[in-house]
């Protein structure tokens, strides 16, 4: 493994340990070039579905790509790294478990709106202004609308559920 502060390839592991529920094993390294420590994540090399872009190219999976857009919609939210690399995880296990060659980006970006819709709202209406590439602003405002009445739907459906409960006890 190069050291990725002097380039160095003496290096040796100082400590190995499973990470993200045991997906990924996680490894402290000490370079024996400049005497620094740097961590390095192990994880299995999955076949990922190739992605068919809109105007039909094909390209890898490429999972860089997700977390990327996630950071920028969740920039200044209080969102952990963590929190999105769990997400991006559940994204690419649901994708994995589709078992198909091929996905359309579209796929990939709706399965990341519904992820993002359940983690915060915010970051979900800032991913969807680039994702849906909104052509004014009254497609913008519609999207905000339909999040607010959904919003103010869900408690509604709770407590209607709840007394449901307590009808049938």
């Amino acid at each position: 493994m190069r050291c990725p502060f002097c380039q160095g390839l003496e290096n040796r592991v100082v400590d190995s340990r499973l990470a993200k529920e045991g997906d990924v094993i996680r490894r402290r390294r000490h370079c024996g070039g400049c005497a620094r420590r740097f961590t390095t994540y192990e994880r299995v090399d999955e076949v990922l579905p190739m992605v068919v872009k809109k105007d039909g190219r094909r390209e890898p999976f490429d999972r860089q790509k997700i977390v990327n857009g996630l950071k920028r919609a969740c920039e200044k939210r209080p969102i952990s790294v963590d929190a999105i690399e769990t997400l991006v995880d559940k994204i690419e296990r649901q994708l994995q478990e589709r078992g198909e060659r091929e996905l359309k980006s579209r796929e990939i970006g709706e399965a990341v709106m519904r992820e993002l819709h359940a983690l915060d709202a915010v970051a979900y209406v800032r991913f969807a202004s680039v994702y849906r590439s909104f052509r004014d602003v009254h497609e913008f405002m519609r999207e905000l609308e339909d999040l607010i009445a959904e919003r103010r739907q869900t408690p509604r459906r709770r407590r209607a559920t709840r007394s449901a409960r307590r009808r049938s006890a």
